[in-house]
């Protein structure tokens, strides 16, 4: 299993998922050598995939979460289907394996009943569905993604590893035929050297280097650390709905984004105006969570909670036999 050296270096990643070994090596206290050494192990076990993606927005696509009460005979084949879609994100089966639960991203203004009908192979086997658009996700370059709370940077480590990163400004730099190359490298390998990129596409380096930083600083292109939270010793995975005061619900979505157990944060349409993915060891830990830090949250009303019976599919990563492998290797 991983020990903290190695969640040092995911949490690095994710602040940070280009810098390179030396960087990280500098913050975490060891050398180059030894943080390619675990970061190679690592990717090869899959256990963690960086992975760069255009981001959807940059395309006028919009992103919708998606719960589906199927029947018991076909949540299996239905999940699976829909992970496989490359429109599809985040996939899981949950609440005892009666509830598919994913993210779904299409065009922005299409109805949300065409968005499912479009998606899911054999509507006879939902019983019952509901889509709700995500509005806003929460958090920042520091905060946003999930490591677990043993061997977390300090604040201090996070600052000098944000400080170089690309700031979004101005509109999005839109992708053009010429990228597909770059993207797709990219969608393999979000660490891939420029070395390797200007293999891939035929440019010279420079080309590579201006093309990256025009695409990420305009926030077009953007990363991923898909990991196995299973595999670093977190066993239980819950969505929590919520409903909460309109007045605090910004300042509720920035303060569950900050907790250690939570993977990410949304604001949502429907019901539920809130959306929080949370990840804990254990059922136990989880109880300690719910009654402790997420108790003391003012200005919520209501909650639902799914916990979840099997990964399927990360951002861009397929999960098999508890393993990251990219969707074309399935």
């Amino acid at each position: 299993m991983p020990d903290d050296l190695d969640r040092l270096i995911i949490h690095g990643l994710h602040c940070s998922p280009r810098a390179s070994f030396r960087r990280l090596g500098e913050v975490v206290g060891v050398s180059e050598q030894t943080v390619a050494r675990r970061y190679n192990a690592l990717r090869r076990s899959g256990v963690v995939r960086v992975v760069g993606l255009i981001s959807p927005a940059a395309h006028g696509r919009t992103e919708w979460i998606a719960r589906l009460r199927c029947r018991p005979d076909a949540v299996g084949p239905l999940a699976d289907s829909l992970a496989r879609r490359p429109d599809v994100a985040y996939t899981s089966i949950a609440s005892g394996g009666s509830e598919i639960i994913c993210i779904i991203r299409s065009p922005a203004g299409t109805a949300r009943d065409d968005v499912l009908l479009r998606q899911l192979p054999r509507a006879a086997s939902v019983l019952d569905l509901n889509v709700d658009l995500v509005i806003h996700a929460f958090g920042s370059q520091d905060t946003a993604g999930w490591t677990g709370r043993e061997g977390s940077l300090t604040g201090e480590q996070v600052r000098i590893l944000t400080a170089g990163r690309p700031v979004p400004t101005g509109p999005p730099v839109p992708a053009t035929d010429e990228d597909l190359p770059l993207l797709e490298a990219l969608a393999e390998d979000g660490r891939a050297s420029h070395t390797r990129l200007a293999e891939v596409t035929g440019w010279s380096k420079p080309r590579v280097a201006r093309r990256l930083e025009a695409l990420e600083g305009s926030g077009s292109l953007v990363f991923d650390i898909d990991t196995v939270p299973e595999r670093l010793g977190y066993e239980l995975n819950a969505t929590l709905w919520l409903q909460v005061e309109l007045s605090r619900l910004q300042q509720i979505g920035e303060e569950l984004s900050r907790h250690d157990e939570c993977a990410f944060a949304a604001a949502i349409s429907g019901k539920h105006n809130l959306m929080a993915v949370v990840i804990c060891k254990d059922t136990p830990d989880f109880y300690r969570y719910l009654s402790g830090r997420f108790a003391r949250t003012e200005g919520i009303s209501g909650y639902e909670i799914s916990v979840r019976v099997r990964r399927l599919k990360q951002a861009a990563s397929l999960v098999h036999h508890g393993r990251l492998i990219h969707p074309a290797l399935a």
